[in-house]
């Protein structure tokens, strides 16, 4: 980790760097970071720069192993490209951490 980066930038780094089939919440990002009580900061950072930067934003869900968008306001989406990279919801909508979590 850079010195003069902001965290902004590193939080772009970290969630760039979530492989395909694999998750993170958005605490992990922020640890990642170097601020691990930022969570609602990268919830910012996906809102305003994912489309600028290209992130891969579907891969960052809640610390419940949920996804946090409510229905019919980007939930079915996600939920979508999630499966599409072969992760999978349990009855409840839950993701595995065990199976599907990244670690940095």
């Amino acid at each position: 980790m850079k010195k003069e980066d902001s965290f902004h930038q590193r939080a772009i780094r970290a969630i760039k760097k979530i492989p395909r089939g694999k998750i993170a919440t958005y605490g992990l990002i922020a640890a990642a970071a170097g601020s691990p009580r930022a969570a609602r900061q990268v919830v910012r950072i996906l809102h305003s720069s994912s489309d600028k930067y290209n992130l891969p934003w579907h891969r960052v869900i809640n610390r419940d192993g949920k996804i946090s968008l409510p229905p019919a306001r980007g939930y079915e989406l996600q939920k979508a490209l999630l499966e599409d990279e072969g992760i999978v919801f349990s009855a409840d909508d839950k993701i595995d951490f065990d199976h599907f979590l990244w670690s940095p």
